[in-house]
């Protein structure tokens, strides 16, 4: 079989283990086989790889060695010369322009090195501005005399010092080449039979397997790497809403209790006891500890008395308000009650400062466990305290807020909280359901639930809240949400699920 018609593997393998039969017992180098095969020494390397792979058929050592090369400016300077030297030659006896010298495509370069060598001269007065003469009658081009030494595969037989200026003038490179001697293996044979890789039940019952080669195992090969685990969507948009928030200077608030007192979570925001969200079956009451017992007293009787007799210009609700009910330990409905301490935090100051504040973590609500509802959640909240804040800042901040979050689209709703007035639904267009849905619930904190803390009168709190849930929907769209969930879903069980759960 000619070397051209070696195209393939197993007949390349074979031609290079009949030459190596024909070598004898001292073996070849790769690229002297290469050459006697006519075939480019990276195919033969293939070749040797693969008869590796079969075990001791060949004993194949790999070395390395370095020779230098031409680089194609190099090829150029023995074809036509050194710069230097065309810039001589270039030169008549009357002399010649530098600036029409500069403009020949060897001139900057050639120039440089000619005066270096001390070829020719330069007159700064000359008759029409600086001119160049040459300095001698004639010049031996060494550089394209090296560079031929190189060509014949002399290189060897210049200086070091030669090599690294050619080197450095990059007219030259050095080049490692990784070669193999190759030698007869135990089982060496020039002929290749291809080695099974598995033990079949047929081979088995037939017995064919005695006379087969098997392909030894690599028992230290790598495995299949298994495939890499996500960031779940929520954990990616919680980021991003945290990155938002202290992009626009926010402070993040401590929401690491999950239980609250009754007083901290309802009774401080102005929300009466007898109100049906501080029902059993709305709340999670704690049975160990059942009572709370430490409470700033100051503030907790201002509490009281907002709530049963009114102040600070209001009525309050006219009931008789129990520091029994108050006392109650529950998990957490929302975290506003953490904005409720941070800002009590703040009255006690001797100076107001104004303070931005964000929290984002879990809360609690004794639901039904169903399609649509789960018992915890996460609530995204922010507050805002300073002077004469308005709804106008409020629909403001949520604009930038909810804009850096990508969702530019937004109506507001006028509501009711107990502890805001105004109060405003958020609502976003959602391009998946073509209709606007809501995203959350803000408002301006009402002065019985700010005056009794000790914050000076005239100041304002913008709150909203919204569940980080159902942005996420918004966000991700349900194409995204499908695909990071895996399989087929159905757009509006999703969205009325428990994953978008919005009463925070």
């Amino acid at each position: 079989m000619s070397p051209a018609m070696a195209t393939d593997g197993p007949a390349l393998a074979e031609l290079l283990l009949q030459r190596l039969e024909r070598a004898g017992g001292s073996g070849l180098g790769s690229l002297e086989a290469a050459a006697a095969l006519g075939l480019e020494h990276q195919q033969l390397v293939g070749a040797v790889k693969s008869l590796q792979a079969l075990g001791e058929v060949i004993e194949a050592e790999q070395r390395s060695s370095k020779h230098w090369e031409l680089t194609p400016e190099g090829k150029e300077i023995i074809q036509e010369g050194s710069h230097e030297a065309r810039v001589f030659d270039s030169i008549p006896a009357e002399g010649l322009p530098q600036s029409k010298l500069m403009n020949l495509p060897s001139g900057k370069v050639g120039f440089s090195k000619a005066m270096s060598n001390k070829w020719v001269r330069l007159d700064k007065n000359a008759d029409g501005g600086p001119r160049i003469f040459r300095a001698v009658e004639s010049v031996q081009d060494s550089v394209r005399e090296k560079l031929q030494l190189v060509q014949q595969g002399e290189a060897e037989s210049l200086e070091e010092k030669d090599r690294n200026e050619l080197k450095k003038r990059k007219l030259l490179t050095e080049v490692v080449i990784k070669t193999y001697w190759i030698r007869k293996g135990s089982a060496f044979s020039t002929t290749v039979t291809k080695q099974e890789t598995d033990l079949t039940p047929e081979m088995i019952a037939s017995g064919s397997w005695r006379d087969l080669k098997f392909k030894a195992y690599n028992f230290e090969a790598l495995g299949i790497m298994p495939e890499s685990g996500h960031l779940h969507p929520l954990l990616k948009v919680r980021t991003q809403f945290r990155q938002i928030f202290l992009e626009m200077g926010f402070t993040e608030m401590p929401t690491n209790n999950f239980i609250e007192s009754s007083f901290w979570n309802f009774d401080a925001l102005f929300q009466p006891q007898q109100h049906p969200a501080r029902d059993q079956h709305d709340t999670f009451f704690l049975q160990d500890p059942a009572k709370a017992t430490d409470f700033p007293m100051d503030y907790l009787k201002r509490v009281k008395k907002i709530h049963s007799q009114g102040g600070y210009g209001s009525q309050g609700y006219k009931y008789d308000w129990t520091l029994e009910e108050a006392r109650k330990n529950i998990l957490r409905t929302h975290t506003t009650a953490v904005s409720a301490r941070m800002l009590y935090r703040l009255a006690q100051q001797e100076k107001f400062t104004p303070a931005k504040y964000f929290s984002i973590d879990r809360v609690f609500r004794n639901e039904t466990l169903d399609a649509t509802h789960l018992a915890e959640f996460h609530q995204i909240e922010g507050v805002v305290a300073d002077y004469g804040l308005t709804l106008g800042d409020l629909m403001g901040t949520l604009r930038e807020f909810f804009t850096k979050l990508g969702i530019s689209q937004l109506r507001f709703k006028p509501a009711y909280n107990p502890y805001t007035e105004p109060s405003m639904e958020v609502f976003s267009y959602h391009q998946g359901l073509q209709k606007w849905v809501e995203v959350g619930n803000s408002g301006i904190f009402r002065p019985e639930m700010l005056l009794p803390m000790g914050l000076p009168e005239g100041v304002s709190v913008i709150a909203w809240g919204l569940s980080l849930e159902r942005p996420t929907m918004i966000k991700y769209g349900i194409n995204n949400i499908r695909e990071l969930v895996g399989h087929k879903v159905n757009l509006q069980m999703v969205y009325d699920g428990p994953l978008c759960r919005l009463d925070a």
